[in-house]
Protein backbone atom coordinates (compact mmCIF):
# COMPACT_ATOMS: atom_id res chain seq x y z
CA UNK A 1 0.00 0.00 0.00
CA UNK A 2 1.41 3.38 -1.03
CA UNK A 3 0.56 6.87 0.16
CA UNK A 4 -0.16 8.01 -3.39
CA UNK A 5 -2.81 5.29 -3.67
CA UNK A 6 -4.52 6.60 -0.57
CA UNK A 7 -4.20 10.16 -1.86
CA UNK A 8 -5.81 9.23 -5.19
CA UNK A 9 -8.58 7.28 -3.45
CA UNK A 10 -9.44 10.24 -1.19
CA UNK A 11 -9.35 12.63 -4.14
CA UNK A 12 -11.74 10.50 -6.20
CA UNK A 13 -14.17 10.18 -3.30
CA UNK A 14 -14.12 13.92 -2.58
CA UNK A 15 -14.43 14.91 -6.23
CA UNK A 16 -16.88 12.06 -7.07
CA UNK A 17 -15.17 11.96 -10.45
CA UNK A 18 -11.96 10.42 -11.81
CA UNK A 19 -11.22 13.29 -14.21
CA UNK A 20 -11.49 15.99 -11.57
CA UNK A 21 -9.50 13.89 -9.11
CA UNK A 22 -6.73 13.38 -11.67
CA UNK A 23 -6.54 17.14 -12.28
CA UNK A 24 -6.40 17.74 -8.54
CA UNK A 25 -3.43 15.42 -8.00
CA UNK A 26 -1.77 16.40 -11.31
CA UNK A 27 -1.70 12.86 -12.66
CA UNK A 28 -3.23 11.47 -15.87
CA UNK A 29 -6.59 9.79 -15.27
CA UNK A 30 -5.42 6.28 -16.32
CA UNK A 31 -2.66 6.53 -13.70
CA UNK A 32 -5.16 7.37 -10.98
CA UNK A 33 -7.46 4.51 -12.01
CA UNK A 34 -4.57 2.03 -12.14
CA UNK A 35 -3.28 2.92 -8.68
CA UNK A 36 -6.72 2.63 -7.12
CA UNK A 37 -7.22 -0.74 -8.78
CA UNK A 38 -3.93 -1.91 -7.24
CA UNK A 39 -5.10 -0.68 -3.85
CA UNK A 40 -8.38 -2.59 -4.24
CA UNK A 41 -6.55 -5.78 -5.21
CA UNK A 42 -4.28 -5.46 -2.18
CA UNK A 43 -7.21 -4.97 0.16
CA UNK A 44 -9.31 -7.62 -1.56
CA UNK A 45 -12.38 -5.37 -1.94
CA UNK A 46 -13.74 -2.79 -4.34
CA UNK A 47 -13.54 0.63 -2.74
CA UNK A 48 -15.43 2.61 -5.36
CA UNK A 49 -18.82 2.13 -6.98
CA UNK A 50 -18.31 3.09 -10.61
CA UNK A 51 -21.75 1.99 -11.86
CA UNK A 52 -23.54 5.33 -11.64
CA UNK A 53 -23.04 8.72 -13.23
CA UNK A 54 -20.78 9.71 -10.34
CA UNK A 55 -18.25 7.73 -8.38
CA UNK A 56 -19.18 6.78 -4.83
CA UNK A 57 -17.39 4.81 -2.14
CA UNK A 58 -18.66 1.29 -1.55
CA UNK A 59 -19.49 0.20 1.98
CA UNK A 60 -15.91 -1.02 2.36
CA UNK A 61 -14.61 2.18 0.77
CA UNK A 62 -16.57 4.30 3.24
CA UNK A 63 -15.04 2.31 6.10
CA UNK A 64 -11.52 2.74 4.69
CA UNK A 65 -11.90 6.46 3.92
CA UNK A 66 -11.31 7.91 7.43
CA UNK A 67 -8.18 5.77 7.85
CA UNK A 68 -6.87 6.95 4.48
CA UNK A 69 -7.44 10.56 5.48
CA UNK A 70 -5.81 9.99 8.86
CA UNK A 71 -2.75 8.43 7.23
CA UNK A 72 -2.34 11.35 4.85
CA UNK A 73 -2.85 13.85 7.71
CA UNK A 74 -0.23 12.06 9.82
CA UNK A 75 2.32 12.28 7.02
CA UNK A 76 1.61 15.98 6.53
CA UNK A 77 1.90 16.58 10.28
CA UNK A 78 5.26 14.80 10.34
CA UNK A 79 6.45 16.98 7.47
CA UNK A 80 5.26 20.15 9.20
CA UNK A 81 6.86 19.11 12.49
CA UNK A 82 10.18 18.55 10.74
CA UNK A 83 9.92 21.94 9.03
CA UNK A 84 9.07 23.59 12.33
CA UNK A 85 12.07 22.05 14.08
CA UNK A 86 14.24 23.31 11.25
CA UNK A 87 12.89 26.83 11.66
CA UNK A 88 10.71 26.71 8.56
CA UNK A 89 6.99 27.10 9.22
CA UNK A 90 4.66 26.22 6.37
CA UNK A 91 1.13 24.91 5.96
CA UNK A 92 -2.20 26.71 6.33
CA UNK A 93 -3.53 29.25 8.84
CA UNK A 94 -7.31 29.76 8.91
CA UNK A 95 -8.40 32.82 10.87
CA UNK A 96 -11.89 34.17 11.56
CA UNK A 97 -13.12 37.51 12.83
CA UNK A 98 -16.26 39.32 13.85
CA UNK A 99 -17.17 42.45 11.91
CA UNK A 100 -16.42 44.91 14.69
CA UNK A 101 -13.31 44.73 16.84
CA UNK A 102 -10.35 46.87 17.85
CA UNK A 103 -7.56 44.72 16.41
CA UNK A 104 -5.75 45.78 13.24
CA UNK A 105 -5.98 42.25 11.89
CA UNK A 106 -4.92 43.06 8.30
CA UNK A 107 -1.61 44.50 9.57
CA UNK A 108 -1.14 41.54 11.89
CA UNK A 109 -1.69 39.05 9.08
CA UNK A 110 0.63 41.01 6.80
CA UNK A 111 3.31 40.84 9.50
CA UNK A 112 2.74 37.10 9.87
CA UNK A 113 2.97 36.62 6.09
CA UNK A 114 6.26 38.53 6.00
CA UNK A 115 7.69 36.29 8.72
CA UNK A 116 6.26 33.03 7.34
CA UNK A 117 5.76 33.41 3.57
CA UNK A 118 5.34 29.64 3.09
CA UNK A 119 2.10 29.64 5.11
CA UNK A 120 -1.16 30.01 3.18
CA UNK A 121 -3.53 32.32 5.09
CA UNK A 122 -7.31 32.44 4.78
CA UNK A 123 -9.62 34.90 6.56
CA UNK A 124 -13.32 34.41 7.27
CA UNK A 125 -15.74 37.03 8.60
CA UNK A 126 -18.79 35.87 10.56
CA UNK A 127 -20.78 35.94 13.75
CA UNK A 128 -19.25 34.78 17.02
CA UNK A 129 -21.42 31.67 17.40
CA UNK A 130 -20.51 30.39 13.94
CA UNK A 131 -16.82 31.22 14.35
CA UNK A 132 -16.67 29.34 17.64
CA UNK A 133 -18.31 26.30 16.03
CA UNK A 134 -15.71 26.42 13.24
CA UNK A 135 -12.90 26.51 15.79
CA UNK A 136 -14.29 23.47 17.59
CA UNK A 137 -14.59 21.48 14.34
CA UNK A 138 -11.13 22.50 13.18
CA UNK A 139 -12.32 24.58 10.21
CA UNK A 140 -10.61 27.60 11.81
CA UNK A 141 -7.35 27.73 13.74
CA UNK A 142 -8.20 30.94 15.60
CA UNK A 143 -10.77 33.73 15.54
CA UNK A 144 -11.53 37.09 17.09
CA UNK A 145 -14.94 36.65 18.75
CA UNK A 146 -17.29 38.34 21.19
CA UNK A 147 -17.96 36.36 24.38
CA UNK A 148 -19.92 36.84 27.58
CA UNK A 149 -19.05 36.44 31.23
CA UNK A 150 -18.86 32.65 30.88
CA UNK A 151 -16.11 31.20 28.69
CA UNK A 152 -17.50 29.08 25.84
CA UNK A 153 -16.73 25.36 25.89
CA UNK A 154 -14.03 23.80 23.75
CA UNK A 155 -11.89 26.89 23.23
CA UNK A 156 -9.12 28.81 24.94
CA UNK A 157 -9.37 32.60 25.12
CA UNK A 158 -7.09 35.60 25.27
CA UNK A 159 -9.10 38.75 26.13
CA UNK A 160 -8.61 41.76 23.87
CA UNK A 161 -11.22 44.16 25.28
CA UNK A 162 -13.60 43.93 28.23
CA UNK A 163 -16.17 46.72 28.49
CA UNK A 164 -19.72 47.53 29.52
CA UNK A 165 -22.65 47.37 27.13
CA UNK A 166 -24.79 50.49 27.37
CA UNK A 167 -27.76 52.11 25.67
CA UNK A 168 -27.71 55.28 23.59
CA UNK A 169 -30.39 57.56 22.15
CA UNK A 170 -30.58 60.62 19.90
CA UNK A 171 -29.97 63.95 21.64
CA UNK A 172 -33.67 64.91 21.28
CA UNK A 173 -35.01 61.53 22.44
CA UNK A 174 -37.33 61.56 25.50
CA UNK A 175 -34.74 59.48 27.40
CA UNK A 176 -31.92 61.94 26.70
CA UNK A 177 -32.40 63.58 30.09
CA UNK A 178 -31.54 60.40 32.03
CA UNK A 179 -28.12 59.04 32.96
CA UNK A 180 -29.13 55.40 33.29
CA UNK A 181 -31.98 53.03 32.52
CA UNK A 182 -33.00 49.76 34.19
CA UNK A 183 -32.98 46.87 31.75
CA UNK A 184 -36.68 46.23 32.37
CA UNK A 185 -37.53 49.74 31.10
CA UNK A 186 -36.09 48.84 27.69
CA UNK A 187 -39.13 46.59 27.28
CA UNK A 188 -41.19 49.64 26.29
CA UNK A 189 -38.82 50.90 23.58
CA UNK A 190 -37.88 49.75 20.06
CA UNK A 191 -34.29 48.56 20.22
CA UNK A 192 -31.48 48.83 17.71
CA UNK A 193 -29.00 46.02 18.17
CA UNK A 194 -26.65 43.55 16.53
CA UNK A 195 -27.83 40.51 14.60
CA UNK A 196 -28.56 37.18 16.35
CA UNK A 197 -25.42 35.15 17.03
CA UNK A 198 -23.33 38.19 17.92
CA UNK A 199 -21.98 38.81 21.41
CA UNK A 200 -23.97 41.95 22.20
CA UNK A 201 -27.22 40.40 20.99
CA UNK A 202 -26.64 37.24 23.02
CA UNK A 203 -25.89 39.23 26.18
CA UNK A 204 -28.99 41.37 25.66
CA UNK A 205 -31.35 38.45 25.02
CA UNK A 206 -30.02 36.43 27.96
CA UNK A 207 -30.37 39.34 30.37
CA UNK A 208 -33.87 40.19 29.11
CA UNK A 209 -34.98 36.57 29.45
CA UNK A 210 -33.68 36.48 33.03
CA UNK A 211 -35.55 39.72 33.72
CA UNK A 212 -38.77 38.29 32.29
CA UNK A 213 -39.34 39.84 28.88
CA UNK A 214 -38.47 39.53 25.22
CA UNK A 215 -36.82 42.65 23.75
CA UNK A 216 -38.58 44.45 20.92
CA UNK A 217 -35.84 44.57 18.30
CA UNK A 218 -36.82 47.09 15.63
CA UNK A 219 -33.53 47.24 13.72
CA UNK A 220 -30.59 44.87 13.34
CA UNK A 221 -27.19 45.69 11.86
CA UNK A 222 -23.77 44.12 11.46
CA UNK A 223 -21.65 46.84 13.08
CA UNK A 224 -22.00 49.04 16.18
CA UNK A 225 -21.23 52.07 14.01
CA UNK A 226 -24.36 51.45 11.92
CA UNK A 227 -26.41 50.94 15.09
CA UNK A 228 -25.23 54.36 16.26
CA UNK A 229 -26.24 55.99 12.98
CA UNK A 230 -29.73 54.51 13.22
CA UNK A 231 -30.10 55.77 16.79
CA UNK A 232 -28.95 59.28 15.82
CA UNK A 233 -31.89 59.33 13.39
CA UNK A 234 -34.28 58.72 16.30
CA UNK A 235 -35.27 55.21 15.25
CA UNK A 236 -34.95 53.67 18.71
CA UNK A 237 -32.62 52.87 21.59
CA UNK A 238 -29.28 51.46 20.47
CA UNK A 239 -27.49 48.82 22.54
CA UNK A 240 -23.76 49.47 22.09
CA UNK A 241 -20.30 49.00 23.58
CA UNK A 242 -19.77 51.74 26.13
CA UNK A 243 -16.84 53.18 24.16
CA UNK A 244 -19.20 54.00 21.27
CA UNK A 245 -22.23 54.95 23.35
CA UNK A 246 -20.23 57.51 25.35
CA UNK A 247 -18.09 58.93 22.56
CA UNK A 248 -20.47 59.40 19.64
CA UNK A 249 -21.23 63.14 19.29
CA UNK A 250 -24.80 62.55 18.13
CA UNK A 251 -25.82 60.23 20.96
CA UNK A 252 -26.76 60.50 24.60
CA UNK A 253 -25.45 57.49 26.57
CA UNK A 254 -27.50 55.58 29.15
CA UNK A 255 -25.91 53.14 31.57
CA UNK A 256 -27.96 49.94 31.66
CA UNK A 257 -28.64 48.78 35.21
CA UNK A 258 -30.44 45.97 37.07
CA UNK A 259 -28.51 44.14 35.70
CA UNK A 260 -25.62 45.82 33.99
CA UNK A 261 -24.34 44.19 30.79
CA UNK A 262 -20.74 43.49 29.92
CA UNK A 263 -19.04 41.94 26.92
CA UNK A 264 -15.60 40.80 25.88
CA UNK A 265 -13.78 40.54 22.58
CA UNK A 266 -11.17 37.79 22.62
CA UNK A 267 -8.88 35.71 20.47
CA UNK A 268 -10.13 32.10 20.59
CA UNK A 269 -8.52 28.83 19.54
CA UNK A 270 -9.41 25.17 20.00
CA UNK A 271 -8.64 23.60 23.37
CA UNK A 272 -7.87 20.93 24.23
CA UNK A 273 -6.22 19.64 21.11
CA UNK A 274 -3.02 20.16 19.15
CA UNK A 275 -2.43 23.30 17.11
CA UNK A 276 -0.73 23.08 13.76
CA UNK A 277 2.70 24.74 13.46
CA UNK A 278 1.30 27.81 11.69
CA UNK A 279 -1.22 28.42 14.46
CA UNK A 280 1.45 27.95 17.12
CA UNK A 281 3.53 30.61 15.37
CA UNK A 282 0.53 32.94 15.05
CA UNK A 283 -0.54 33.10 18.69
CA UNK A 284 2.71 34.56 20.10
CA UNK A 285 2.84 37.06 17.24
CA UNK A 286 -0.66 38.19 18.24
CA UNK A 287 0.59 38.82 21.79
CA UNK A 288 3.23 41.22 20.56
CA UNK A 289 0.76 43.45 18.76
Amino acid sequence: MELRQLEYFVAVVEEANFTRAAARVHVAQPGVSAQIRRLERELGHELLDRSGRGVRPTEVGAAVLPYARAALAAVESARLAADEMGGLVRGHLAVGMITSHTVDLPSLLADFHERYPAVEITLTEGESAHLLDDIRTGALDAAIVAVGAQDPDGVALRTITDEAIDAAVALDHPLAGAKSIPLLDLRDHPLITMRPGTGIRSHLESACAATGFTPHVAFEAGTPQLLAQLAVRGLGVAVLPTSIAHNHPGLHPLVITDPSLRGRVALAWRSPGPLNPAARAFLPLFDRN
